[in-house]
């Protein structure tokens, strides 16, 4: 099983980033999808969730109208866009799978929003 995440970096505020997880060695259509943050000092908060189907997503009220999670089912990844990014969003982000007390992380991936 791997989750590979991709596409952090360093954005200015008001920047834009999109994540991607690429999930492998399990069946991805039936995980419910999820994006955790890590900030230094904090513990790892979820972020945005999908459903298994892609039907039902779930946001934290702090990047409502701001991130957008999708997920491709021919292409076994999970997306996290990030608009209108804030210092407040500087954190390791983390891609998690769940199903049936199966639970999957990925390493992470740095995002850094500075000027």
């Amino acid at each position: 099983v791997q989750l590979v995440e991709s596409g952090g970096g360093l954005v200015h505020p008001g920047g834009s980033l999109r994540l991607s997880c690429a999930a492998s060695g399990f069946t991805f259509s039936t995980y419910t999808m999820r994006w955790y943050r890590q900030a230094p000092g904090k513990e790892r908060v979820p972020v945005a969730r999908i459903s298994s189907l892609g039907d039902t997503t779930y946001y934290v009220d702090s990047v409502k109208g701001r991130f957008a999670i999708s997920r491709d089912k021919a292409k076994n990844t999970v997306y996290l866009q990030m608009n209108s990014l804030k210092p407040d969003d500087t954190a390791m982000y983390y891609c998690n799978a769940w199903w049936n007390n199966n639970d999957y992380w990925g390493q992470g991936t740095q995002v850094t929003v500075s000027s």
